[in-house]
């Protein structure tokens, strides 16, 4: 039966139809995933552990199928993890060959799943394995010094693929899964999404827990899907959204999910009268490509033609491009809020359980001291500078002082929901790249246009497919609005996707 079922761009919705017209069951889906990662992963790389209890964990959902039970609509879906979220059973590397024994290093087994992948499972996804990662998951652009070797870009072999969440990206993009699971800290959502002509959900902070998920900073780490449509990214976002105590902070989203889950309002002409704010000088002084702004001009002409009112510029005069700082001069990245790493390492290994094989950040430090991440021309070299991280540094166990990134957090949002208010906004478009993709191996970074903005404000943004470069890289859009604004977000990407429908599907190669 395998040999029938086309995977290639399959959605939740065909699955789901098939599932109930008896035309495959889970475990011969499984099976074909299972059989196109065997023909395409050694290619690129995207998959770093497969899950040997995968056929039997869909066995399972068939058995329950077959008794009448009613299942939800990911039951029984092939989807993949980013490597860096605890599962148990396998170890979190972070990418790196110092916290992996394949590699030489040292395994962090957990003791229990992370509360995303416990509610992956509770929803009955099958999940095939675990995908790649920088070390650390330190860069949005690729993972090329993971252990496991560079992940390469669905959409061109020649592309960075966009990181942290290279792998997961590259096995939704090339069909080796339906969806996964993606983190972001800094654009390792949106960048690996639009980097490989994808949908990418990077939620409002607290809205989906990220416990037992190894941190870059605990006030700014979210996760979130990538999958091939609107829906089906909106249907995951269901699952994973919403409050447990095994994560505190989840509690300010209580009350903040529309009513009858993120599907309830995609409709194909959301779009009309809707209020849209371009991208422009004012929120960040830095010109899209010649390429880049006729791409734009196109989707701009796209959603007027669906009724969509586009407001230029709307951040003009306000001071928000005035707000991002960069790291050191050498660096493109806002990373305030990262400070506090090495406190959220102490508390994640603290959650992982008293078998942890390190369980504390001075084991951590003294077990990866041949590569500092924090020292000169380490991964994370420009961490000493930003205030409060060497106090942190030498008294992990003690809570930081976060004074900066709050007052960041705070003035972010104070500018974004006046410019919102004023001109009666329901979100704003942007290209999520000012130019195309940099090469694989080119050492020159992802030229985003939201990150660290919606990172550091705690927004949530849905990148989306609007198109292709000449050399073939996708070209995709951002669409922002205010906290726990998923659902109007999801509304308007949907109806952009219908009538356009810009995502094919790409020509894979085989190694």
């Amino acid at each position: 039966m395998t040999d029938t079922i086309d995977v290639v761009e399959l959605t939740v919705e065909a699955i789901e139809k098939a599932f109930a017209a008896g035309t495959y069951t889970s475990e011969a889906l499984t099976q074909a995933f299972l059989d196109r990662i065997a023909i395409y992963n050694d290619a690129y790389n995207a998959v770093v552990f497969l899950n040997p209890d995968a056929l039997a964990d869909a066995r399972a959902i068939d058995a329950r199928r077959a008794a009448g039970e009613t299942l939800g609509p990911l039951a029984g879906v092939p989807v993949v993890v980013k490597d860096a979220m605890d599962m148990v059973g396998f170890p979190t590397t972070g990418g790196w060959r110092l916290l992996y024994s394949g590699a030489g290093g040292v395994d962090l087994m957990p003791g229990t799943d992370a509360p995303v992948v416990a509610r992956l499972r509770a929803a009955g996804a099958v999940i095939l394995g675990k995908t790649n990662i920088p070390v650390l998951s330190h860069t949005g652009s690729h993972a090329n010094d993971s252990w496991a070797g560079p992940t390469y870009n669905a959409a061109g072999r020649a592309f960075v693929p966009g990181g942290s969440s290279a792998g997961t990206a590259t096995a939704v993009g090339a069909s080796m899964a339906v969806l996964g699971l993606a983190e972001e800290t800094g654009g390792s959502i949106q960048n690996p999404a639009s980097a490989q002509g994808l949908v990418g959900i990077k939620p409002t902070f607290g809205l989906v827990p990220n416990a037992g998920v190894m941190p870059l900073s605990g006030l700014r780490d979210v996760v979130g899907p990538i999958a091939r449509c609107v829906r089906d990214a909106a249907l995951t976002l269901d699952v994973l959204a919403g409050f447990t105590a095994e994560d505190p902070k989840t509690v300010a989203g209580i009350g903040c999910r529309p009513r009858g889950g993120y599907t309830a309002g995609l409709t194909a002409d959301a779009l009309g009268g809707a209020r849209i704010g371009l991208y422009g000088p004012g929120w960040r002084d830095q010109p899209l490509s010649e390429e880049a702004t006729q791409l734009y001009e196109q989707a701009q002409q796209e959603l007027e033609t669906e009724g969509a009112v586009l407001v230029h510029d709307p951040f003009a005069g306000s001071g928000f491009a005035a707000l991002r700082k960069t790291a050191t001069p050498a660096t493109h990245f806002d990373a305030r809020g990262l400070e506090s790493i090495a406190y959220d390492v102490q508390k994640y290994l603290e959650r992982m359980g008293p078998d942890v094989a390190l369980r504390d950040f001075a084991a951590f430090a003294q077990a990866t001291a041949a590569e500092n991440p924090f020292a000169e021309g380490g991964v994370l070299s420009f961490m000493p500078a930003l205030p409060g991280f060497q106090a942190c540094l030498e008294n992990p166990a003690k809570p930081p002082d976060l004074s900066e990134f709050v007052a960041a957090r705070e003035a972010y949002q104070e500018v974004f929901d006046a410019v919102m208010a004023q001109h009666s906004l329901d979100a704003l478009v942007f290209p999520q790249m000012r130019e195309q993709l940099p090469g694989l191996h080119s050492g020159i970074p992802i030229a985003e246009t939201t990150v660290s903005e919606i990172n550091i404000a705690g927004l949530p943004g849905i990148t989306m497919p609007a198109g292709y470069y000449a050399s073939g890289a996708p070209f995709c859009l951002v669409f922002v609005g205010p906290m726990w604004s998923e659902g109007r977000l999801l509304a308007l990407a949907h109806a952009y996707e219908q009538a356009t429908k810009h995502r094919r599907a790409p020509a894979l190669a085989i190694s």
